[in-house]
C-alpha cells in the first residue's frame, strides 16, 4: 500500500487527489496540510468528502511525514513549492510536484516568466516531465516528478504523433485553447468571478503566457528540433475542461485518413488517449483522466483538436497515473 500525502490539500487540485486516493486500491491517504487558515477538518473544507474521510488538515510537520508517508503530491503554487520540495525529498519522500518549478530545465527561462529567482536548480535538474505518454520509462522510479501545466497536456498529445514522425513544419505551431473557471484556482479574481464569468469567453495572457515556454520545451524534445508555438489561452462559462485546437503546417502532402492511421498506431497502447471520428466535447471528458482527440486536414493544414479536465488530466488525475508508474502499480488504478 503507498502511503499518500497531499502538500496544500485546501485547493481544487487538493480536493481532485483527495477524491481519487479515496477509491484507489493500492493507495492510503495519510496526511493532509495547508496553510494554518485553510486547516481543519477534511469534510469542513470540503462538504463532498462529508462521511468519506475523517482526517484533518493540518500544518506540515516534516519530521512526523518522513515516518508515516512514501510520496507526497505537492499541490503548492508556483514559487512556493521550491521552498518545500527539497524538503520533502530530504525526508525521504518521493515528490510529485503540481508547479511550475521544476517543469522548465533552464533557470532563466523560468525565472523570466515567473519573474523570481529559482532557488533549488539542484533538484530541478534530476526533475522528470511527468507525462506518461511521451515519458513513462524515465518516470519509473524517479524521485521527483514535474507534473505537467493543464494547457501544455492537451496540446503536446494533440500533436506529439507528428512531432515525432517529423510531418509538420515547427516554427509555425498554432494552439488556440479555452479553459473552464477552476483554470484560475481556488482563491477568487475578479475576471473570474461568476458575473463577470457567466456568459462571457475573454483571452487572457495574450504573447505572455507562462505555459508557452514548457509546450516549446518539451515539443522540442519530441521533434528532435527547436519548436516555435503561438499559443493563446481563453476563459469560457464552465466550470472545468479544457478545448484545444491546433493548426500547423504539414511538410509534405497528407491526408485525414493517413494523419487517423498514424494517431490510432501512436497511441493504440495508452489507457487514456481515445481516438474521435470528430472534434471532442470537454464535458465528455469531465472527471475523467482521458484525453479526446481528433486530427483531419483543413485547407493544406492539419489541424488538431483535444479535450481534457484540467483538473484531473490536467493536474491530480495525472499525478496519481505519475505516482502509480513510479511504484509500479497498474496505471489505472483510482483513474477508472
Amino acid at each position: 500500500m503507498v502511503r499518500v500525502a497531499i502538500i496544500g490539500a485546501s485547493g481544487y487540485t487538493g480536493a481532485e487527489s483527495i477524491r481519487i486516493i479515496l477509491r484507489h486500491s493500492e493507495a492510503e491517504l495519510v496526511c493532509l496540510t495547508a496553510l494554518p487558515a485553510e486547516c481543519g477538518a477534511v469534510e469542513d473544507v470540503f462538504g463532498q468528502f462529508k462521511g468519506r474521510c475523517n482526517l484533518q488538515i493540518g500544518q506540515l510537520d516534516l519530521d512526523k511525514l518522513a515516518d508515516i508517508a512514501d510520496v507526497a503530491l505537492c499541490c503548492l503554487p508556483h514559487k512556493i513549492s521550491m521552498e518545500f520540495v527539497p524538503k520533502l525529498l530530504d525526508a525521504g519522500l518521493k515528490v510529485i510536484d503540481f508547479s511550475a518549478d521544476y517543469r522548465l530545465k533552464d533557470p532563466k527561462v523560468y525565472e523570466k516568466f515567473y519573474d523570481v529567482k529559482h532557488t533549488d536548480t539542484a533538484n530541478l535538474a534530476r526533475a522528470v516531465f511527468g507525462l506518461p505518454e511521451l515519458f513513462r520509462e524515465q518516470i519509473k522510479g524517479a524521485e521527483l516528478v514535474a507534473n505537467p501545466g493543464c494547457f501544455p497536456t492537451g496540446a503536446l498529445l494533440a500533436i506529439a504523433p507528428l512531432l515525432k514522425e517529423n510531418l509538420i513544419e515547427t516554427d509555425s505551431i498554432i494552439v488556440n485553447a479555452v479553459t473552464g473557471a477552476s483554470g484560475a484556482g481556488r482563491n477568487p479574481s475578479d475576471k473570474f468571478h461568476f458575473p463577470n464569468m457567466n456568459e462571457n469567453l475573454f483571452a487572457y495572457g495574450v504573447g505572455s503566457h507562462r505555459h508557452t515556454p514548457e509546450m516549446e520545451q518539451i515539443a522540442a524534445e519530441i521533434a528532435g528540433t527547436d519548436v516555435r508555438i503561438l499559443f493563446q489561452p481563453h476563459a469560457g462559462p464552465f466550470d472545468r475542461g479544457i478545448g484545444s485546437t491546433v493548426y500547423c503546417y504539414p511538410k509534405g502532402k497528407i491526408n485525414s485518413k493517413q494523419l487517423s492511421q498514424l494517431y490510432n498506431d501512436f497511441y493504440a497502447n495508452e489507457p487514456f488517449v481515445q481516438m474521435c471520428d470528430g472534434a471532442p466535447n470537454v464535458k465528455d471528458v469531465a472527471g475523467t483522466n482521458y484525453c479526446h482527440i481528433f486530427v483531419t486536414c483543413v485547407k493544406g493544414r492539419v489541424v488538431s483538436f483535444s479535450a481534457i479536465d484540467n483538473l484531473v488530466k490536467g493536474a491530480s488525475g495525472q499525478a496519481v497515473q505519475n505516482m502509480n508508474i513510479i511504484f509500479g502499480l497498474e496505471e489505472t488504478l483510482g483513474l477508472k
